[in-house]
């Protein structure tokens, strides 16, 4: 497999989720990527080490453990192996590891009315109210509350300290530590970073009218993302007014604020 890099002098293209970030330690799916990469590594009983996992990330790399014996022959990886170089890069490696969820894991209080249909790990202190729907393999942190009246879909990552308030939908989403979802709201595809705080009413658009691949902006090139569905890339300590609508495939940067019912058509930055 070869990657077409963009030429220069490797500008941080996950600078829109968040200043001066390392990927390595970035939050997926419950744990961080670095942390992630290890465990898979012993998981599969391959003879590598940590420290063979720490230079293997050094590039921004994720190597599924069955393409491992490939890269040491030199031949092409699978899909399952591919650079970290964009945020939605990290949300195909959320939905990796959060599908590989094949058991219930639950320490969360769940009330009566709340149903689950799928895989669930929820953490201490979390609660998951009334009329809340999980579809498919979801990993919700501590100290959360979910609900009431909420569908949340797979493959999603709610990190810890998180609020989804009353009526929400999301689907196939990152979302990080300390961020609140206001009621009637739909986030779908897409990643937001630590405190981001979404107003009531707040909608990302994930599907282009003509059903081709979304392109986003970087250092001036256009991107080809190779996704179909992507919604939007939220950083950190973003607030947004009630009933902000984003078009797909943009981004706010680290401390962009919206005013109530604004429609975002290009990316925001301070």
């Amino acid at each position: 497999m070869k990657f077409d890099f963009i030429p220069g002098e490797s500008p941080s293209y996950f600078e829109s989720l968040r200043h001066d970030a390392i990927i390595s330690e970035l939050p997926v799916a419950g744990t961080t990527v670095r942390q992630a990469q290890i465990d898979y590594l012993e998981a599969a009983e391959h003879e590598f080490s940590k420290d063979d996992a720490e230079i293997l990330l050094e590039e921004n790399f994720w190597y599924a453990p069955d393409d491992l014996e490939k890269f040491s022959r030199g031949e092409d990886l699978s899909d399952q192996s591919f650079a970290l170089r964009f945020p939605w890069d990290l949300l195909k490696l959320n939905e990796i590891l959060v599908k590989q969820i094949d058991t219930d894991f639950i320490l969360a209080k769940v009330y009566d009315g709340a149903q689950n249909e799928g895989f669930l790990y929820a953490g201490e202190g979390t609660k998951i109210l009334p009329g809340v729907f999980i579809e498919g393999s979801v990993i919700i942190g501590e100290n959360c509350k979910i609900g009431p009246n909420c569908y949340i879909r797979g493959n999603t990552f709610i990190g810890d300290n998180c609020h989804i308030g009353q009526s929400v939908e999301i689907k196939n989403s990152l979302i990080m530590n300390n961020t609140n979802v206001g009621h009637l709201s739909y986030i779908g595809d897409s990643i937001l970073g630590e405190k981001v705080n979404l107003g009531a009413g707040t909608v990302s658009s994930n599907l282009r009218h003509d059903g081709t691949n979304h392109r986003t902006e970087f250092h001036g090139n256009m991107i080809d993302t190779g996704r179909r569905k992507f919604g939007v890339v939220i950083g950190d300590g973003v607030h947004t007014g009630i009933n902000t609508s984003f078009y797909p495939g943009r981004k706010l940067y680290p401390g962009v604020t919206t005013r109530p019912g604004d429609i975002v058509q290009k990316d925001l930055k301070v």
